[in-house]
């Protein structure tokens, strides 16, 4: 009897346990994978290199619920550093036909500046020596022996010492004394340098020059020992924070183009660094060995990156265009339309469909889908866009809108 209760209480407890709804359980899941930076198509389940390029590959993390799909991508900031992911604002760019010439930069010689002798005399000592080195207004470039300039000290101080001594009522000490003042200024003592003399009251074997211009120096036109004469170019300054790019132009492509055209220049040395500048000269006549025109742009370089030598390319807009746009890198075509990458305000990324207009080798016209000062990925975007066909399939454009 005892037996036959015990199997009816379990027949009991199985019957009840059957009829309880099974709860859902959803689980918080974490899927990772290791891809390459240059060949998305990469997809590993472990650290290694990439069998393409044998770069290191780069883990990527993306945690969802594992039921819904997501259309933002999260990146740390090491995976973006790791993905040479980089950005673009969406603003409004030339958009027409461009021509692309390739460029030199070159010193602007409207900033140049030269520092002449003022008087004949030999150069006992160079303070600056080298190309390149930057010079300062009041600065010493080289101390001079000068027998002149020692006289015309000999005279400002004797001219002093007869006022002090003589007091002379028919004589003017004080026009004998600014005329010998005078005369020094005029041979390049600064007033400091002439006080100082009146106090020593002692004339020294030779005198120090002081820079009147400032620069980058471009050139030294002597060395300690020579002997200048009065007029005679000592030294050559640059202002390198604006510079030249200059180009050439066919004869029949000169005409397209004026004075103040916007243009675009992009230096390869600097990552290709873009920046805008405009035509400031293009040459009347054309050169006689290769009949090309030279067409000179001038930059802006405050940070003093750009160096002369440089090679550069310069983007000219032929009919000056200009509309919303972004780089033509930014932008990923397929049968089903076209996208862009947009980095949301809290740093995740997600794919916009946008309707592209016309485009040259720089920029391509946004007729719609992007607003002005949105952010959009131009180095990255087929990473981005491989990582969200792992999360979510495929079709991980279905559902946008234009």
């Amino acid at each position: 009897m005892t037996k036959l209760k015990i199997l009816l209480l379990l027949l009991i407890l199985v019957a009840t346990a059957c009829k309880q709804k099974p709860q859902q359980v959803v689980q918080q899941q974490t899927k990772a994978y290791y891809t390459c930076s240059m060949h998305p198509q990469i997809h590993e389940d472990h650290p290694g290199n990439c069998p393409v390029c044998g770069m290191k590959l780069i883990k990527v993390e993306l945690t969802g619920s594992g039921n819904t799909a997501s259309d933002k991508l999260t990146l740390t900031a090491t995976q973006i550093e790791l993905a040479g992911i980089r950005t673009d604002t969406v603003r409004e760019q030339n958009t027409g036909n461009e021509k692309t010439l390739t460029g030199t930069v070159t010193t602007n010689e409207n900033t140049a500046a030269e520092l002449s002798a003022r008087i004949a005399g030999r150069v006992q000592q160079l303070f600056v020596r080298t190309v390149g080195e930057k010079v300062d207004v009041g600065q010493p470039v080289y101390a001079l022996y000068s027998e002149d300039l020692q006289e015309a000290e000999k005279e400002y101080l004797l001219a002093k010492q007869q006022q002090k001594l003589l007091h002379n009522p028919d004589v003017d000490y004080l026009q004998l004394i600014s005329a010998a003042e005078n005369k020094l200024k005029l041979w390049g003592l600064t007033a400091a340098q002439i006080n100082k003399l009146a106090a020593s009251n002692k004339v020294a074997a030779t005198t120090t020059v002081l820079s009147q211009v400032s620069g980058t120096v471009s050139e030294i036109a002597v060395h300690e020992g020579d002997y200048v004469t009065e007029g005679m170019m000592v030294l050559k300054t640059q202002a390198l924070n604006s510079l030249w790019v200059e180009a050439q132009l066919y004869a029949g492509e000169a005409g397209s183009y004026k004075l103040n055209d916007r243009v675009s220049v992009s230096f390869p040395d600097l990552n290709g660094q873009v920046i805008n500048g405009k035509v400031a000269f293009i040459n009347p006549e054309l050169s006689d060995a290769s009949k090309v025109d030279l067409i000179r742009v001038s930059i802006p370089n405050p940070q003093g990156l750009i160096r002369p030598g440089m090679l550069a390319y310069i983007s000219l807009g032929g009919n000056g265009a200009r509309s919303l746009a972004v780089p033509t890198s930014a932008v990923l075509s397929d049968g089903k339309g076209s996208k862009v990458w947009v980095k949301n305000a809290e740093g995740s990324f997600s794919p916009r469909m946008i309707k592209p207009g016309q485009a040259n080798q720089n920029y391509v016209q946004v007729l719609s889908g992007l607003d002005a000062g949105a952010i959009v990925v131009t180095n990255g975007a087929y990473l981005l866009n491989s990582e969200a066909t792992f999360k979510n399939g495929n079709d991980n454009m279905a559902g946008m809108k234009m």
